[in-house]
């Protein structure tokens, strides 16, 4: 097994955060195999953890343990089990995430759950070489239809992994439906955003829909339609959905169908068709902004963030006297300051006069720690603009 040893003082932070960087590293001793478990230990010989080593990255360890024990399949195994009885515990069973990977203790481990069909993610060299145990755990354990793997993410290139898709376990039915809010939703986990559909938005989505009722409505980014169908199910007088993934506005259109209701859809460069939907003198009660992550990386900051905020402004203009606008980031990187610096520099840019109603993040079951800054990743603002 691997040891490491840190740094003097590094140990202060590698006792509460699930990595350690190799920048904080004093040495290497012993020998293991590239992704096997190793000991981390602090300059004075203290034990800090035991985690996943991978030379390749930056991170070069993510803890999965703070104590002395066997890392065999049982002890993975029940990290999976408290992981499912937790949202056991909050009623979320259904359709939701069932390991949250480094938030549930299994580093680089996604598991999401669509009815009766698994889609996950393998995103660490460690996790990646317990697949097969991983996978006959989650089969015991669930019984899933299917299990579909969504490991095409940029993070395994960092590890030194190749990106893969595919059925790794059962028979991918036709079609997937779910049901949220009292919504029906086809989840193409094949080829849909991240996992298939974004599970965290869940209670946001809901709480628009309640904002929503004989009002105007603007969903922006719409995806799949979650935001739309939650505020036409809410009663509203309209709703305009607004995506430039022709696929995307596909699905809005089937689900809209599916639960009976009125949406009108565009697919369009959202940036653009909010500039001429205020060339068009159009005005709307409710507004969603809920963009992709446009800072991906410390070094894209402020260019993100000026797309933030241009398209804040546009919105704020498009709103009427006492209209809502829900606002959205999914980036861990535009943190909580920067995003109300945001908000504040559109009110000011677009003469808005702006209370906050709520603020939110993401859904029970993509819980965070509070010692873990990076996994605190989605912000919702509810804002009114009193003018």
């Amino acid at each position: 097994m691997y040891i490491v040893k840190l740094k003097q003082g590094k140990e202060k932070r590698a006792l509460y955060h699930p990595w350690v960087y190799a920048n904080e590293v004093e040495s290497i001793q012993d020998k293991g195999k590239q992704g096997s478990i190793c000991k981390v230990i602090s300059h004075d010989n203290r034990l800090v953890g035991y985690g996943f080593i991978n030379h390749l990255s930056k991170i070069l360890v993510r803890f999965v343990s703070r104590k002395d024990e066997e890392f065999d399949r049982a002890f993975f195994k029940q990290l999976i089990i408290d992981s499912i009885k937790k949202r056991e515990d909050l009623n979320l069973l259904d359709s939701c995430r069932l390991v949250f990977a480094e938030s549930d203790g299994l580093p680089g481990l996604i598991v999401d759950k669509y009815a009766d069909c698994l889609s996950v993610q393998f995103l660490c060299l460690g996790m990646d070489l317990l697949r097969e145990e991983i996978i006959s755990i989650l089969v015991e354990l669930i019984n899933p239809v299917c299990i579909y793997e969504r490991s095409d993410s940029p993070i395994r290139v960092k590890e030194g992994l190749t990106e893969k898709t595919g059925v790794i376990y059962g028979t991918l039915p036709d079609k997937i439906i779910i049901e949220e809010n009292h919504l029906k939703l086809v989840v193409d986990i094949e080829n849909g955003q991240k996992t298939g559909y974004f599970l965290d938005q869940k209670k946001n989505r809901k709480r628009f829909g309640e904002y929503a009722t004989n009002k105007t409505v603007l969903d922006c980014f719409s995806n799949v339609g979650g935001f739309a169908l939650n505020a036409s199910y809410f009663g509203a007088k309209s709703v305009l959905a607004l995506d430039i993934s022709e696929k995307a506005v596909e699905s809005i259109n089937e689900n809209a169908r599916l639960n009976n209701l009125k949406i009108e859809t565009e697919c369009v460069d959202v940036f653009e068709r909010l500039r001429t939907l205020k060339n068009e003198n159009r005005k709307f009660d409710l507004i969603c902004l809920d963009p992709p992550a446009f800072i991906k990386s410390k070094d894209t900051v402020k260019s993100g963030y000026s797309g933030y905020k241009d398209i804040n402004i546009c919105a704020l203009k498009l709103l009427n006297k006492n209209g809502i606008l829900f606002t959205c980031s999914c980036s861990h990187h535009l943190t909580l300051d920067l995003f109300f610096e945001m908000i504040r520099e559109s009110a000011i840019q677009s003469g808005s006069d702006l209370s906050l109603l709520e603020l939110s993040i993401q859904a029970p079951d993509h819980a965070s720690s509070v010692l873990e800054e990076e996994a605190l990743y989605l912000k919702v603002a509810v804002l009114r603009k009193n003018n």
